[in-house]
């Protein structure tokens, strides 16, 4: 397994050898720095959207143009006031919510209560996956407040309103997609799709105005190119810079290399719907050929957690799977197939004459997710298992639309609300906006609607474990690592960046420049 990984890492070292540059222009200012203040902030994905209640990279809302309802309290794990003052329910389906008052849109309109409502309205026709987050049936507004009842009891409706999919905006702007009006700290000034975007201080913030002047938020998927720009000093923060990158950019005077943990897992993603992933045998085989701690220390280089389940072990919620060991490697894979009828026989894995080859998908702007699919590939070739890797753009518009694939790799914020809530109703119940696998499964299903009924923590906690040790047990999709989130700025100059747990909250009225 290893000589594979040591040959990708040492080939990606090479190529950012050949591409560095000089170390000593990462700590000069530019020449305008004396008239304007500004950063730029190099993000890993690119958008050809801003429309804030269907984008999946959620730029608006990480660029500071738009703001939610309610924020996650990152170091607490609770939901936390931002457009709205307050909530309330006493059944979880009828709820008030109370709006700050003090709120304009960047055009300088008010942020009342009917354009809340608008903006709501507007992100549940746009958005089925809103429309399934949210089960909301009615919305009715009068002056600064909202009177919200959902579809059913849903105790923790007020945490969906962390999701940037509902931030607000003014409806009434004509293009949503290219220019959209939110409540933020920096408004709009200009929009190059699959480039970047330029933003500036919008003076009449709520939350007081951010000392700096501007911001380009620009987009690059080549880690590499990422890494370069910093050094050469193009770019101030980086985000998720070349791995191998990193001690040479912790070698130059002033850099600074953030990496901590997320609520992320890199998962293999099985499709339920192709004939040979519906056997639980093939599934425990193609898990047992992960080669979780050797793809952590050589693709990674350490800077991530070999993972068992979705949630991060530190997690109030997550299972300690003291009795779930599982047998790992090339023998324990064979072992699974033979038992799913299975034959290796002249180097080839094959079930009634017929070959077992799978089609593997994978995409580029998370840079160590390629770097996985070649060492499965690999792995799986020893046991003569033909994996054809299939590389994608935009892998939920992909793997929603078409089914001619097995499994895929793919990363995932599973506790991006503080809660196990969000993932599995999104990659487990039917109606989930990430449930690509195609998972129908009736016991699982009415585990997850018994947690959206559930208000207790405890109680939450217990039926979250109970899920994700069912999602164990039957390998709905297998888990990789927990990869730690990387963030590189010029220190000489950045002042005030927080890396966000949730990776939701980038762009600040606090960010400033020495």
């Amino acid at each position: 397994m290893f000589p594979l990984l040591a040959s990708l890492v040492l080939g990606a070292g090479l190529l950012s050898a050949c591409g560095s540059s000089n170390p000593e222009t990462a700590a000069q200012s530019p020449d305008s720095a004396a008239t304007a203040k500004n950063v730029h902030f190099l993000y890993n994905f690119a958008t050809s959207s801003l429309d804030p209640h269907v984008d999946s990279s959620y730029v608006p809302l990480r660029a500071g143009i738009t703001e939610t309802l309610v924020r996650l309290d990152e170091e607490n794990l609770t939901v936390a006031p931002w457009l709205a003052e307050s909530w309330d329910s006493e059944d979880g389906q009828h709820w008030t919510i109370d709006l700050r008052d003090d709120v304009t849109f960047q055009n300088g309109k008010p942020m009342t209560g009917d354009a809340v409502k608008a903006s709501l309205e507007r992100a549940l026709t746009e958005s089925v996956a809103i429309q399934n987050a949210l089960k909301i049936d009615t919305i009715e507004a009068d002056g600064d407040k909202l009177s919200i009842t959902t579809t059913q009891p849903f105790p923790e409706f007020a945490s969906e309103l962390v999701n940037p999919n509902t931030s607000i905006i003014d409806v009434s702007e004509p293009d949503i997609v290219n220019k959209p009006v939110g409540t933020g700290p920096f408004s709009l000034t200009s929009f190059t799709p699959g480039s970047k975007l330029e933003v500036s201080r919008y003076d009449g913030y709520w939350d007081g105005a951010s000392p700096l002047d501007t911001v380009t938020f620009s987009f690059n998927e080549d880690a590499n190119a990422r890494s370069l720009a910093l050094k050469s000093g193009q770019v101030d923060i980086v985000y998720r810079p070349e791995v191998e990158s990193l001690e040479s950019l912790k070698a130059i005077d002033g850099m600074v290399v953030e990496s901590a943990s997320t609520f992320r897992v890199h998962q293999l993603t099985m499709n339920m719907e192709r004939e040979s992933i519906k056997d639980l045998n093939v599934r425990k085989a193609l898990d047992a050929l992960i080669d979780r701690q050797g793809i952590v220390d050589t693709i990674l280089l350490g800077h991530a957690e070999a993972a068992i389940g979705p949630f991060l072990p530190s997690l109030p919620f997550a299972p300690k799977y003291d009795n779930k060991a599982t047998e790992s490697g090339s023998e324990a894979a064979v072992k699974h197939l033979e038992a799913a009828g299975y034959k290796l026989e002249n180097g080839v894995m094959a079930k009634d004459g017929k070959p077992l080859k799978l089609t593997l998908l994978t995409y580029s702007a998370r840079a160590d997710l390629p770097l996985i699919a070649q060492v499965f590939q690999s792995d799986a070739k020893q046991i003569g298992v033909d994996v054809e890797i299939r590389q994608i753009d935009t892998p939920e518009e992909y793997m929603a639309s078409n089914r001619d694939w097995d499994i895929a790799t793919y990363s995932n914020l599973t506790a991006p609300r503080g809660d196990a809530g969000y993932y599995l109703n999104a990659t487990y119940h039917p109606t989930g906006a990430l449930n690509f696998s195609g998972s129908e499964d009736p016991e699982l299903t009415a585990i997850i609607d018994e947690l959206n009924l559930t208000v207790a923590p405890e109680k939450r906690a217990e039926l979250a474990e109970q899920a994700a040790n069912y999602v164990h047990d039957n390998v709905l999709n297998s888990f990789v690592l927990h990869p730690s989130t990387i963030v590189a700025y010029n220190g000489k100059k950045v002042k005030n960046w927080v890396s966000s747990l949730s990776e939701y909250y980038m762009i600040t009225n606090k960010l400033d420049v020495m």
